[in-house]
């Protein structure tokens, strides 16, 4: 694979206490807040580390704190060493 191919890769977050927060007081409201709260966190960690243009956000997953992005391998390396993610993972085809 060319290293400037983008794959969709699965970004779960570090613990947040404010993520944490908004999940136990999950309303009808608490769990727009939540969502708001999840995808912006989600849209600036990406908007700060890359170039506009250069990845694919597909969604926010609200359940687990994280995303799924078609980003390079390069870029996923990048994202590996920034403070506030725990895991990256390549998204595994199911045979």
């Amino acid at each position: 694979m060319a290293s400037g191919e983008t794959e969709l890769y699965f970004v779960f977050m570090n613990y947040d206490p404010e993520y944490e927060r908004l999940l136990s007081k999950r309303t009808k409201k608490g769990s727009y807040e939540l969502d708001l709260y999840i995808s912006k966190k989600h849209d600036e960690l990406l908007a700060n580390t890359f170039e506009p243009g250069s990845y694919k956000k597909r969604l926010s997953l609200v359940i687990v704190d994280g995303f799924a992005v078609e980003i390079t391998d390069d870029q996923a390396n990048v994202l590996r060493s920034a403070p506030e993610v725990r895991v990256v993972e390549k998204n595994q085809e199911l045979a």
